[in-house]
């Protein structure tokens, strides 16, 4: 069985930033040129091959039109539910 590169939480809050980019109805490029970055470098973080920093995730939020508090406080909330069903 091949390891996970990284925690069930990690994989909780890129679930939440992909969901996010969709609900802003904004592909990978779309996304990209927000940021002033490339579609791959999009892609890179959303399949977790990229980490983000606070910073980063913080323009990721004002691309994406969320509340930066308001990301936090949905992720934290599934990380508080899956942490119920161990």
């Amino acid at each position: 069985m091949e390891k996970s590169p990284f925690s069930k939480e990690y994989g909780l809050f890129l679930i939440n930033l992909r969901n996010a980019r969709k609900k802003a109805r904004l592909t990978q490029e779309g996304l990209a040129k927000l940021l002033g970055g490339t579609q791959s470098f999009i892609s890179k973080v959303e399949r977790g091959e990229r980490r983000l920093d606070v910073v980063e995730l913080r323009a990721f939020c004002r691309a994406l039109k969320v509340p930066f508090p308001s990301f936090i406080n949905k992720l934290h909330r599934a990380i508080t539910a899956s942490e119920r069903l161990k």
